[in-house]
């Protein structure tokens, strides 16, 4: 412990001389410096065995400011006036409307498996094991569910996609 308060005594007016000529804020500084500091500290014994603390020191401290500047963001006040904007769901969660319904049709092989693995949250080498296949198989089967789900809700819905694949629009279907 006295190596880390020896060299923290020795760089301390350095390391506070390099930070207050990057933030230009003394009270900026001294967080940064109390930061690095507990972490020094956090080193324990570790910090003892560097061959050279001072390098180890500015590159933390270098790591710690950086780490603070990409946390800060610019703040935009917005006026008081400014109405919000009733946002509509995306059109992929108002196509929740048409699963049900085409997820019934689909056979029992692709509904299981759209359930477990999509809806349930299932990973899908647990899925290989709860139906006794190889994970390349489980996969495989619920890639096709996904592919023959896709093409109903298509036909069925008349889903369409965007250039990026995402759904755009859909027609709900009448029960």
């Amino acid at each position: 412990m006295n190596c880390v308060l020896n060299a923290w005594q020795r760089h301390e007016g350095e390391l506070r001389r390099w930070l207050l000529h990057r933030v230009h804020d003394p009270h900026e500084t001294e967080d940064l410096l109390q930061d690095l500091f507990l972490k020094v500290l956090r080193q324990e014994h570790n910090f003892c065995n560097l061959a050279n603390p001072r390098a180890w020191l500015f590159e933390v401290a270098r790591n710690t400011l950086t780490d603070r500047l990409r946390l800060k963001k610019a703040w935009v006040e917005l006026p008081d006036d400014l109405e919000a904007d009733a946002e509509e769901p995306a059109a992929v969660d108002a196509l929740a409307v048409c699963l049900p319904r085409v997820l019934a049709e689909l056979a029992e092989e692709d509904r299981e498996a759209i359930t477990l693995c999509d809806l349930q949250g299932l990973n899908q080498a647990a899925y290989a094991r709860l139906k006794g296949l190889s994970l390349p198989g489980a996969k495989s089967r619920v890639q096709r569910a996904r592919r023959r789900l896709r093409e109903r809700l298509t036909e069925a819905c008349q889903v369409r996609f965007d250039a990026a694949g995402r759904v755009c629009c859909f027609v709900p279907r009448k029960n």
